[in-house]
């Protein structure tokens, strides 16, 4: 199983890229769990340093209560989650699409941790664009769905991808250099699965 429960690191931290992988997913198992680990494989094998956040076994408050309007106390796991932001270099995120958009957990995730003053900020009341207080980071993006590519990005205008890719990582300063789609994972054979994690695991070692 990839290493840690909140969050790991492998015993010995050496000069490899520093990688956060977040599963943000709420379900125990399943194959978003086995992407993760197999990308995480990938990167250690180069020589990387991984470190894991298993939303679903945090404890917080996923909804932001307030808005922004309000301050709302982190609770240590999210707390050490914006320690660990700090430490990467490189986050990779992998989550299924569900209802065509994040799962509500991961959702929750952002509102509650990439906060005003941690992932961007404006001076002025009349600023257009925040300043992204995360930059120098990039990102990779390992996303299953049961929709075929074409018509989640055709028909349906792939809204969870631009939500990341433009509305939440790009603001925060946070470049993404790849995104993989495993699907249709509905109905895919064992065949197909064993394909999808032979290529999270190269994903994992180019970085």
């Amino acid at each position: 199983m990839v290493e840690g429960g909140k969050s790991g690191a492998t015993p010995l931290e050496g000069d490899g890229k520093r990688i956060l992988l977040i599963l943000g997913t709420p379900k125990a198992d399943g194959f978003c769990h086995a992407l993760a680990e197999a990308y995480a494989q990938g990167a250690r094998s180069r020589d990387q340093v991984v470190r894991v956040l298993k939303l679903g076994e945090l404890h917080f408050d996923p909804v932001l209560r307030g808005g922004y309007e309000r301050s709302q106390e982190l609770e240590p796991d999210l707390l050490d989650a914006q320690r660990q932001l700090h430490w990467a270099q490189h986050l990779t995120l992998v989550y299924p699409i569900w209802w065509g958009g994040l799962p509500a957990l991961l959702q929750g995730f952002f509102d509650r941790v990439f906060l005003p003053g941690f992932a961007f900020r404006y001076h002025r009341p009349q600023d257009r664009e925040p300043e992204p207080l995360l930059g120098g980071r990039s990102a990779d993006l390992l996303v299953s769905h049961d929709q075929a590519h074409w018509r989640y990005r055709l028909r349906q205008d792939a809204p969870a991808h631009r939500q990341m890719v433009r509305c939440i990582l790009g603001p925060c300063g946070i470049r993404t250099r790849h995104l993989e789609e495993f699907s249709p994972l509905r109905n895919s054979s064992e065949e197909q699965r064993q394909a999808w994690l032979k290529r999270a695991r190269q994903l994992g070692a180019q970085r």
